[in-house]
């Protein structure tokens, strides 16, 4: 098992340029930088030991005709290994690496349907001159490639890829004005593209054709016939096994725990495994608005369990500013990404891996996005002409926020709208609305109202794979720390969009069926207590210790490069927000983000936005 970073391409670049480029993700694997040149296609690799610390196991690693360069953890490898000893493969470690590669040579492409676990590789068959590369069914580890003339350049992160050749993607930018990030398969340059979850791609060297196949996703399924406590049953088995498989590592473990029900629940399992007290690990705030410190101490102290509190400061903030820029590789808005940097750089100092509750908010419908289509299914009634009458009403000053949520939800025609806008913003800062990349999910356009269950799972395809998953990834890999989220199993997520929407989500009561399996460990008085969520007090910062930065950054010059952009809008908004007005605190997030971005690679991409 190996965290870490990967490449490869077929652009000629010399040894002392293919280092360079690695040395950039070297946070991603300090362990071990690996190069490998096989005729015109060169592989490179670097390593964060986890699973068999031997330099046997380092990469690119090769076996036959194939060589692998790989990224994640198979959680099931060692059941597949005992599969292909039956049938006459040896092994020489002990790592997952060795399984993929001889279970591709087994099984060719259908060794990504036998895979548990989180992954992106490309493995190289110099005998075929083809190459083969996935990733994983959610999308937990990166992949991004280059494609242009029958010329790829593979990796881990963007950085590496990027050079004075490259031209910035103007539908990128649009896109990241409403979502504050830039989905799958899109990037933030032209020809440089992710491949989506639960895709493969195959390259055939010799007529330079790319093919890209599905080989999982969220198929149609019939919800299940079961009672409440079976279906809880299941699921807690389900769980335990989630947490056990991912327990098996050769360095320190432990568990973040923040004063949620997911990562409680998460530590409450795992910490029946340990003859010795788990180290747990949460952030907190200063501003008790956004503290959830003290409830992670109660959890702590229930289960008994070795905790670390960490106060997160402004000047903390302001110390991981660039790191959003260095580290992220491509604007990304998410504000949390500042206290999970904190936070995985804390955890590093104890241990290696750490286990997280990532994933059960969609999976089990804990997101406040499923209050507000309960609140739509409920005024919905309500003729649509009345609705817009009613949506004028100031209800952003009498609630000193911006205007959004309530006026989309009178507003919408159809629940179907509605989760369309929750997924791409309320408070659109693009002068042309921008959807044509929707068509990457068109399995989700031709709905004319929307389940709870459709809501999650169009959550799931955009928001948790590129918003969650990018955030924990970067922030984790950015000090060589491994996450590991036992809710991001498929069948976990599979056996959940089986249940009957009452019992995840009944009367206003979030993640029900979650609630009361932790109930078991932890006390239901102890945990049930409002949940603040992983963020910061950005609207204040923004007034206050970062407003001279923001001011600066977000001037004319900057502004006027921006393309599909409502600038007059937004400075509107800005105004509104320092003086206190109303919260456009994530409008404002975002294009300071990409004004740091901008600054970072201006001088190394070719155009200018």
């Amino acid at each position: 098992m190996i965290m870490c970073g990967i490449y490869a391409t077929n652009i000629f670049y010399n040894k002392k340029e293919v280092i360079e480029k690695l040395k950039l993700m070297e946070f991603r694997g300090p362990d071990n930088l690996g190069y490998l040149k096989i005729r015109d296609v060169t592989l490179g690799h670097v390593r964060l030991s986890i699973i068999d610390l031997d330099e046997r196991s380092n990469q690119p690693f090769s076996f036959e005709s194939f060589t692998i360069s790989y990224n994640g953890e198979i959680y099931n490898y060692e059941e597949i290994k005992k599969e292909l000893e039956k049938n006459g493969y040896f092994f020489n470690t002990t790592s997952d690496t060795e399984v993929i590669i001889k279970g591709y040579k087994a099984y060719g492409r259908s060794i990504v349907q036998k895979l548990n676990g989180m992954f992106s590789f490309t493995i190289f068959d110099s005998e075929k001159n083809h190459l083969f590369c996935a990733r994983d069914r959610i999308g937990v580890k990166p992949f991004y490639y280059y494609w242009k003339d029958k010329k790829f350049e593979i990796c881990s992160q963007l950085s590496p890829i990027i050079n004075k050749h490259h031209q910035i993607s103007t539908q990128a930018i649009s896109i990241y004005l409403d979502c504050g990030y830039i989905p799958s398969p899109y990037s933030i340059l032209e020809n440089v593209y992710k491949l989506p979850p639960g895709n493969f791609m195959e390259i055939n060297l010799n007529n330079g054709i790319r093919t890209i196949s599905e080989y999982w996703n969220l198929r149609q399924v019939k919800q299940k016939k079961i009672s409440y406590e079976k279906a809880k049953k299941e699921l807690h088995l389900l769980l335990k096994d989630s947490v056990k498989i991912r327990l098996k590592s050769d360095v320190p473990i432990g568990s973040f725990l923040s004063g949620g029900i997911d990562s409680a629940l998460v530590s409450s399992i795992a910490s029946k495994h340990f003859a010795v007290p788990l180290k747990t690990f949460t952030i907190g705030f200063d501003n008790p608005q956004y503290d959830e410190s003290k409830i992670a101490e109660k959890f702590a102290n229930v289960l008994n369990t070795k905790h670390e509190t960490t106060i997160c400061k402004i000047t903390d903030v302001l110390e991981s500013l660039e790191d959003i820029v260095k580290v992220y590789d491509e604007p990304f808005a998410d504000s949390s990404a500042l206290p999970s940097l904190l936070l995985n750089k804390i955890a590093k100092e104890h241990v290696t891996v750490a286990l997280s509750g990532d994933g059960g908010d969609e999976s089990f419908f804990g997101y406040y996005i499923f209050d507000v289509l309960n609140l739509f299914n409920k005024v919905r009634i309500i003729p649509l002409s009345i609705r817009k009458l009613f949506s004028k009403l100031p209800f952003h000053k009498i609630f000193k926020s911006k205007p959004g949520t309530i006026h989309e939800i009178l507003t919408s025609k159809d629940s179907a709208e509605l989760a369309e806008k929750i997924n791409t913003g309320f408070d659109s800062l693009q002068l042309n609305k921008e959807t044509l990349w929707l068509d990457h999910y068109k399995e989700f356009k031709n709905w004319s109202s929307i389940s709870f269950q459709q809501l999650a799972d169009l959550n799931i395809k955009l928001w948790l794979e590129n918003d969650s998953n990018v955030k924990v990834d970067r922030a984790s890999m950015a000090s060589s720390l491994e996450v590991r989220s036992p809710f991001l199993d498929y069948r976990i997520i599979e056996y959940a969009r089986t249940l009957p929407t009452k019992y995840k989500y009944v009367k206003g009561k979030k993640k029900r069926i979650l609630r009361d399996i932790l109930d078991e460990y932890i006390p239901e008085k102890v945990f049930d207590l409002p949940k603040k969520g992983f963020s910061i007090p950005l609207k204040d910062w923004i007034r206050n210790e970062l407003k001279v930065d923001i001011i600066a950054e977000l001037n004319d010059d900057f502004l006027n490069l921006v393309p599909n952009f409502n600038k007059a809008k937004f400075k509107d908004q800005l105004k509104d927000h320092l003086e206190g007005q109303f919260d456009y605190s994530f409008n404002i997030w975002k294009l300071y983000v990409l004004a740091k971005w901008f600054k970072r690679y201006k001088g190394i991409i070719g155009s200018k936005i």
